[in-house]
């Protein structure tokens, strides 16, 4: 069967994977990237153990990454903190670090890569470029994260849906020994009513904290992030000690609507969803970029042996491999909002390995 080689929009860690592993059949894919050099995104930071072994499965050496090791979860619900040992090493990175990476080994294997453009619109499976250009593959890899395109925009379900949608906040805490010695090799998840915020530090001593978080509790603290922070930081010790030092005017980047718990179940001929495009995991479960490397490899392995024809065989098989990760996380992420379910949850022997293990992507 002869097939052309697809057109992947996007350069993140769901695009760069699937370039990788096209590249490695020897199929040379054209890789559309809108940014000429990589920047840091709200989600993400943290790798898995699961991760980190497709990480090297793509041919990179995790060691050579640099990113901090993790070993450790600390799960905070009001006073109470319980911590549990990882099933496997993972790693704190910052993601223009690991998209870098990613999409640097791509060009290395053989991809075009094509960086500074931009897609503004599909038509079934054809790319109208920024510059006016088009572009009619038969195959797109649609990889853009949570960034929709015009004509191929997610229905929103999930919880970026309703009059209560849920926001993302990221902000970077700089370099601290206090905040590194509290935080040292651990991934923390701090639950509150509405949202919850993780922290764990990167590869330059640096602390990544992301948040999800309800609107109506953002419209508590008058619509201002750092006010939301500092009404946490007054409610929480733990967390007061972490953000200590936090500077009075950090940049928080913010993304709105956020479809967490969404999944892609079905699709047009030819489009391939990968990542965030394919579903969308709760940021409380740590493995989005996970997300992207799998839906990465399930895309490529069913073009290879269909052609376009694979694009709803991947669709339909990933949707379900995605539907219990994605169930538990949503579990979890709801935890905050009852500390007494919480308690007794946590109380269950065993039971933050189980659900640690069970929010990974098999």
């Amino acid at each position: 069967m002869s097939k052309a080689p697809p057109v992947i929009v996007g350069g993140g860690p769901a695009g760069a994977a699937a370039a990788i592993a096209l590249a490695r059949s020897g199929v040379c894919a054209t890789l559309l990237e809108r940014l000429e050099r990589m920047g840091d995104t709200i989600c993400g930071g943290f790798l898995s153990w699961r991760t980190v072994e497709r990480i090297a499965a793509l041919g990179i050496d995790p060691a050579s990454l640099g990113g901090h090791d993790v070993r450790t979860l600390a799960l905070f619900i009001g006073a109470r903190e319980w911590t549990a040992a990882l099933p496997a090493p993972a790693m704190g990175l910052s993601r223009i670090r690991l998209d870098s990476a990613l999409l640097d080994h791509a060009a290395a294997q053989g991809a075009d890569v094509r960086r500074g453009v931009a897609v503004r619109a599909v038509e079934g499976t054809d790319l109208t470029l920024a510059s006016g250009a088009t572009l009619q593959p038969e195959s797109l890899f649609l990889a853009t994260g949570k960034t929709d395109l015009r004509g191929v925009n997610r229905d929103r379900g999930g919880s970026g849906s309703g009059a209560d949608p849920e926001l993302g906040l990221r902000l970077r805490l700089p370099q601290s020994a206090a905040r590194a010695r509290l935080i040292g090799g651990r991934i923390e998840l701090h639950l509150f009513d509405r949202g919850y915020l993780g922290l764990v530090c990167q590869e330059d001593g640096s602390v990544n904290a992301c948040m999800a978080v309800r609107k109506s509790r953002l419209q508590e603290a008058d619509g201002k992030a750092d006010d939301l922070f500092a009404q946490l930081a007054m409610a929480s010790p733990a967390l007061a000690d972490r953000l200590t030092d936090m500077p009075c005017r950090v940049r928080i980047d913010a993304i709105g609507n956020v479809p967490y718990g969404w999944r892609a179940r079905d699709t047009r001929p030819g489009l391939f969803r990968l990542g965030d495009q394919a579903a969308v995991i709760p940021s409380v479960a740590g493995e989005g970029v996970g997300i992207a490397l799998a839906s990465a490899q399930s895309a490529v392995a069913h073009w290879l042996e269909n052609g376009a024809a694979g694009a709803r065989l991947h669709q339909h098989a990933f949707a379900g491999r995605a539907a219990m990760p994605l169930l538990l996380a949503g579990l979890v992420k709801g935890l905050g909002s009852r500390p007494s379910l919480a308690r007794a949850l946590i109380g269950v022997p065993g039971a933050t390995d189980i659900v640690a293990r069970l929010t990974r992507l098999g």
